[in-house]
């Protein structure tokens, strides 16, 4: 599997869960439902119905102060958008539509994420960064 997607479907966990326990859930349960139920309809109804006990399971973990139930939930959906990709790549597109569209919701809450990813070979050099970066070679 390409690593885009991989990257693809770690931002997806992480914007679902990320998103249960805000205003935007609703838009969120039901854009991810919409995306199952064009590629893989047989298992839509299913995505939702864990969709929703994921979100129960997340706020009980929030109230309760349990931060590793929230980590689990991050890594179970990643996993699954993961294995929805590696069967449909063609849905990469409208996963990243419904992404798009629940990006002003997550920097809201000041959740964005920067991701990069970059390769060198041979004597190439890769200089990344969240934010300032100052470089001075000699």
């Amino acid at each position: 599997m390409e690593a885009q997607l991989i990257d693809l479907a770690r931002a997806a966990g992480t914007t679902v869960v990320t998103l249960m326990a805000t205003d935007a859930w609703e838009r969120t349960r039901d854009g991810v439902g919409a995306l199952w139920r064009r590629v893989s309809p047989s298992r839509a109804d299913g995505v939702e119905d864990e969709l929703e006990a994921a979100r129960d399971e997340l706020l009980s973990a929030r109230e309760s102060g349990d931060e590793l139930t929230e980590q689990e939930l991050r890594e179970e959906w990643t996993g699954r958008v993961r294995r929805l990709l590696s069967e449909r790549p063609e849905a990469a597109a409208d996963l990243r539509q419904i992404l798009a569209e629940l990006e002003p919701s997550l920097q809201e809450r000041g959740a964005v994420t920067v991701q990069m990813r970059a390769e060198a070979s041979g004597s190439g050099r890769v200089y990344q960064a969240g934010r300032d970066q100052h470089i001075t070679e000699r």
